[in-house]
């Protein structure tokens, strides 16, 4: 077995080197050699690198030691999270990396005095998509290493898992993952809870019946029969609890349709359906942690392609509410499927509706990777969304819902709405949200726009690169908050 141990930055030059609890009982165990060997191996280790040494003991081969920055930090409020967790999660992820890129198979976590943070990073910072690939990396399995809050670290592979879930969907190419693959795939994530779980998977008749003209417009250009996912969680002993309405854009490829994009980069389109990945992947953890609230998630699916039968540009088609839509550009189809999908969250007598979606490429441009946009008409959604980003680090940043914005997107030639607003350049993300919330009666709604935390380069540091599957854990969280609350 080979294990991750971590270490403080010194609070002033005088001090002797700060290990954690359980790199200290390490140290002593084997006479403070660790300690020595830290001193005369270089410079003291920087937050979020690492030091690898080999047979300091007899039971564990190698050990990887890692900078967690300074000790006893906390909220940070320039920074909207928590400085100590962040820091936890990007170390031990360098940590297992390091051990992962030796073909180590077995990781012993040092947890670092927060369980939680210390799982995340180890369950995240290993996370890649190869299963397509014939060459695979090493499948690590962790534990927690010395004396650990059990719960505290699995509640933290959990969260883990369930954004890793989302990852995956994201990842997955478009021929993989259809809608109906999609649909197959949460049923089976959420089989061993079938006792407090139902799911429907909505046909195309069942579309048409409930008159989602809006969405079935963008379906129509596809091969592919759409699914509209209906996820019914009863977590709460109180059956008639109103339930959280979770919705999210699920298009599997988005290929701008009649509005073609650009070829370059087109390939990351298989990860439109991020909204739906997102949510769908925080009511399966949900129910894994048996949170005690009803959640409700609704993902309609479908690929947006260029076709015969595809949307044209100036057509008009009618959603769930009777609003008529010119469709001035068929690649804004993201706000088309979640307009009567919003419509059909209201039937449930909400607390709350939540909507992600990878919606427009504007919010990229605003806020880069940093953090989702929440665009909501509820002071009380916002303040509980947020300070659950505080604790998950995967942060959220609050956008304007402005009158502007709507005389953009109201004022079309040929219908009740246009599905762009007409000053095309300018604040894409804040119209699209505008368009969006004229499908809103709820009093507390929020969207989060979150194609600007799509994918992952290098920013944060205990995920891969690739698509991140945030900000799943943000939304489990704030659920994990609401159920707590009476």
């Amino acid at each position: 077995s080979k294990e991750v141990l971590g270490v403080y930055e010194k609070q002033s030059d005088n001090d002797g080197i700060h290990l954690t609890e359980a790199a200290a009982v390490f140290d002593r165990s084997i006479s403070g050699k660790l300690s020595e060997m830290l001193s005369i191996s270089g410079p003291p280790l920087k937050k979020g690198k690492s030091r690898i040494f080999y047979g300091l003991h007899q039971d564990f081969a190698s050990a990887v030691v890692v900078g967690l920055g300074k000790s006893g930090t906390g909220v940070c409020g320039k920074e909207n999270w928590n400085n100590c967790k962040e820091n936890i999660r990007a170390a031990v992820s360098v940590g297992c990396r390091q051990l992962q890129d030796l073909e180590v198979a077995h990781v012993e976590v040092d947890p670092c005095g927060d369980g939680q943070s210390a799982a995340e990073g180890a369950v995240l910072g290993l996370f890649e998509y190869d299963e397509l690939k014939t060459k695979k990396k090493v499948l690590v399995t962790t534990q927690p290493y010395g004396s650990v809050d059990s719960a505290a670290w699995q509640k933290g592979v959990s969260y883990g898992d369930g954004q890793n879930l989302a990852r995956q969907l994201m990842e997955a190419p478009a021929n993989y993952i259809t809608p109906t693959v999609f649909a197959n795939t949460i049923e089976q994530k959420l089989s061993p809870f079938a006792h407090k779980v139902a799911v429907h998977k909505r046909p195309q008749s069942w579309i048409e019946s409930e008159q989602m003209g809006a969405f079935l417009s963008v379906s129509k250009g596809s091969e592919e029969p759409p699914i509209f996912l209906e996820l019914h969680y009863k977590g709460s002993l109180d059956s008639a609890q109103p339930p959280l309405v979770l919705v999210g854009k699920g298009i599997t490829f988005d290929s701008g349709g009649i509005s073609l994009k650009p070829s370059s980069g087109m390939d990351a389109m298989r990860a439109d359906m991020g909204g739906a990945a997102t949510v769908c992947s925080a009511i399966v953890t949900a129910a894994a942690l048996k949170l005690p609230i009803n959640i409700i998630g609704l993902a309609p699916l479908c690929e947006n392609m260029p076709s015969g039968k595809a949307n044209k540009p100036g057509d008009v088609v009618r959603a769930k509410n009777g609003k008529t839509i010119q469709i001035d550009n068929t690649d804004a189809e993201g706000r088309l499927i979640l307009a009567d999908a919003l419509c059909y969250a209201h039937s449930f007598k909400p607390r709350a509706i939540i909507n992600a979606a990878t919606l427009t490429g504007a919010i990229d441009v605003a806020l880069g990777s940093a953090a989702a946009g929440v665009f909501t008409n509820s002071d009380w959604l916002w303040e509980r969304l947020h300070k659950a980003s505080i604790v998950t680090g995967d942060r959220v940043w609050r956008m304007p819902l402005f009158q502007h914005y709507t005389k953009q997107i109201t004022e079309s030639a040929l219908a009740d709405l246009n599905n762009i607003g007409k000053y095309s350049r300018s604040g894409g993300a804040c119209t699209a949200a505008a368009f969006l919330r004229e499908f809103v009666t709820a009093d507390h709604w929020a969207h989060l726009d979150i194609a600007g935390v799509m994918t992952n380069k290098d920013e944060v540091p205990y995920l891969r690169k690739g698509m991140s599957g945030r900000p799943t854990r943000t939304l489990v969280e704030f659920a994990a908050g609401l159920a707590s609350e009476p």
